[in-house]
């Protein structure tokens, strides 16, 4: 099994389910919710709110690696930042989406998308265009501009996306994000930042019928880790390391 945090500073997976009607927001509904999250990982014990609209519940954050779950207007998300393994983070994950159905009345045919996501953070003090050049190149149509007399290139976030599918219900978006900004290209002084991958598989639309929620995260799971086995290792993060390490 690929060891995904060999791979970066920091790694997370998260689960994001978007929906077209609002969530409800009854004090008891978003309570109970979070409640059954508890009993399943006790050690999520910080809850509160942001903005009013926004309820977060999550583990410490000083070891370095925690659970985290909220629940937005139109949006559930699950998340887990340094797990011990890909499998606690989908136990995690699964765990929620089987609860969304009864605790705050998600049905599949309410799913405007179901998103899997897995983050690799690159810590690195000095220009992350610059970096991602080394590692990655630039393409050929974009090099003599890039190199031309006089220029500086302020930003370099390269993103693709693509269907897995015939009716493109099913899609995947590689993207990288650097947070060098003009400002540090101008004075020369970088600070310790964190420059990102992220990979999201994405399935869009009500489900199927008889489809549940943890029966259609499953085979995004295995769509992610087919392209990062078979292209985003190889070609994104093993580059991205060395070149940084080489710094």
């Amino acid at each position: 099994m690929t060891d995904f945090s060999s791979m970066s500073d920091d790694f997370y997976i998260n689960m994001n389910l978007n929906t077209e009607m609002n969530l409800p927001t009854s004090r008891e509904t978003v309570l109970h919710y979070f409640e059954q999250i508890q009993k399943r990982y006790p050690t999520m014990r910080n809850f509160y709110s942001r903005e009013g609209s926004e309820f977060v519940l999550e583990e410490d954050k000083d070891q370095g690696n925690y659970r985290w779950s909220s629940v937005e207007e139109k949006r559930v998300i699950s998340g887990y930042v340094n797990p011990e393994s890909s499998e606690a983070a989908f136990e995690q994950h699964m765990f929620a989406l089987d609860l969304v159905p009864y605790s705050l009345s998600i049905s599949p045919l309410d799913c405007e998308s179901l998103n899997l996501m897995y983050g690799f953070d690159f810590t690195y003090r000095g220009n992350h265009n610059q970096i991602v050049n080394q590692a990655l190149g630039m393409p050929a149509a974009f090099e003599k501009l890039a190199d031309a007399e006089g220029t500086r290139v302020i930003s370099n976030e390269p993103a693709i996306q693509i269907a897995l599918d015939e009716d493109c219900r099913t899609q995947c978006r590689l993207s990288i994000e650097t947070r060098t900004t003009a400002y540090h290209v101008r004075t020369g002084e970088f600070p310790e930042e964190q420059l990102s991958v992220y990979l999201t598989v994405r399935k869009y639309g009500s489900l199927d019928a008889n489809t549940t929620f943890t029966e259609a995260l499953s085979e995004l799971r295995v769509e992610a880790k087919r392209l990062l086995d078979d292209y985003v290792i190889e070609n994104i993060l093993e580059p991205l390391k060395q070149t940084i390490a080489l710094q």
